[in-house]
């Protein structure tokens, strides 16, 4: 088949990588030179150990494809880094006890550790926490590398062509017209447009159950020491549906976040690219509009909690950003997929997993429209 993929970002590439896979051609639009939304905006982390129960095959299932393109392409740089989530206080304790007591907390690769043990696992731990919940099944990729290497890969099989800064302006049938006037004909259209859920998305499928989530994060200059596992604080367990339970709702009646923690939403998870930087988020902000600037707080306790963790001065801070990503809000979707028209999907909204889940996506698709 001819597939005309819309959208430069993860989910347009993970769905690029499945049709050429298969065996088809893919034509693929990006308005930019290249994805500069949230794909690149983020932490690069496959993080399995959120995923509610009823994501976690679609989790796991990702995470395995993710290792597989890592061999097929090694300038993703993925790694089986997994993660330490450093508890300090007894009710986040808590929480972690009651999710290694699970049925399937085996196959997420959580156990609860001692500090000696946790710092056995990354000798760079060297603060202040009272345990740990390790998760061996997370992983990392490099985001700022990885859709540049993934597009060399497919480039080389003579059946992908990646048109960038070309804007698809109209879809007619499977027909698409960008803003140069150029056409595109196919069998198939996907439209992975990303957190820009107007124009061509809201013509082709009106309006969807999505919104826009807006995060601040912030990249250090490289440590001198390796961080051998992701890691990320208590707080995080607020933020993701693996944790939900008795002892999380008692934590959050019985132990308040830090006023800045709590005004931002945050949580910290960091993880240390290749170079030996350290990417240091976030925030989480459901109302638009949007700021157009970012604030100094969120940053200030971020770099704080990291350094208590560490036991040690941060790296220089070499840049802050700040990112918009779409978020299906429709219970029990990994992304808002739907069939718009006779050939035509569009196919958004992964919330903050679309690193983690975006291959899954993909692959979910290819089978559901049989490429």
């Amino acid at each position: 088949m001819r597939v005309t993929i819309v959208g430069g970002g993860i989910l347009g590439t993970a769905h690029a990588w499945q049709a050429v896979s298969r065996g088809h051609h893919v034509t693929h639009l990006e308005r930019e030179t290249e994805a500069r939304g949230a794909t690149v905006r983020n932490f690069g982390l496959v993080w399995v150990s959120g995923r509610s129960s009823g994501e976690l095959d679609a989790g796991l299932r990702s995470r395995a494809l993710w290792e597989d393109l890592g061999n097929e392409v090694p300038a993703i740089g993925f790694r089986p880094c997994g993660s330490l989530t450093l508890l300090r206080t007894p009710a986040e304790v808590a929480v972690a006890e009651e999710v290694c007591t699970r049925a399937d907390a085996g196959r997420r690769g959580f156990r609860v550790v001692e500090p000696a043990e946790a710092r056995r696992i990354n000798p760079a731990l060297r603060g202040k926490f009272v345990a740990a919940l390790h998760c061996s099944r997370d992983g990392a990729v490099e985001s700022r590398q990885a859709l540049p290497a993934i597009r060399a890969s497919l480039q080389a099989t003579g059946r992908y062509t990646f048109l960038p800064a070309t804007e698809a302006r109209a879809v007619t049938g499977t027909r698409v017209v960008d803003d140069r006037g150029n056409t595109q004909d196919a069998d198939v259209v996907i439209v992975c447009a990303g957190a820009a859920h107007g124009g061509l998305v809201r013509e082709l499928a009106g309006d969807i159950p999505v919104r826009r989530v807006r995060l601040q994060m912030m990249q250090t200059a490289p440590l001198d020491e390796p961080l051998t596992t992701a890691i990320a604080d208590g707080d995080s367990m607020r933020y993701y549906p693996a944790f939900a339970g008795n002892a999380l709702d008692a934590l959050r009646r019985n132990q308040n976040q830090d006023l800045v923690a709590d005004e931002h939403r945050m949580q910290l998870l960091c993880v240390q690219r290749l170079d030996g930087g350290l990417t240091i988020g976030d925030t989480h902000e459901y109302t638009e509009p949007f700021g157009f600037d970012v604030t100094e707080a969120p940053y200030d306790y971020l770099a704080g909690v990291v350094e208590e963790l560490l036991g040690r001065p941060l790296p220089p801070i070499r840049q802050r950003w700040a990112g918009v990503y779409s978020q299906c809000v429709d219970p029990g979707r990994l992304a808002y997929r739907e069939q718009v028209g006779d050939g035509v999907w569009v196919v958004t909204g992964p919330g903050g997993r679309g690193m983690t889940l975006g291959p899954v996506i993909g692959e979910q698709t290819a089978d559901r429209i049989g490429l």
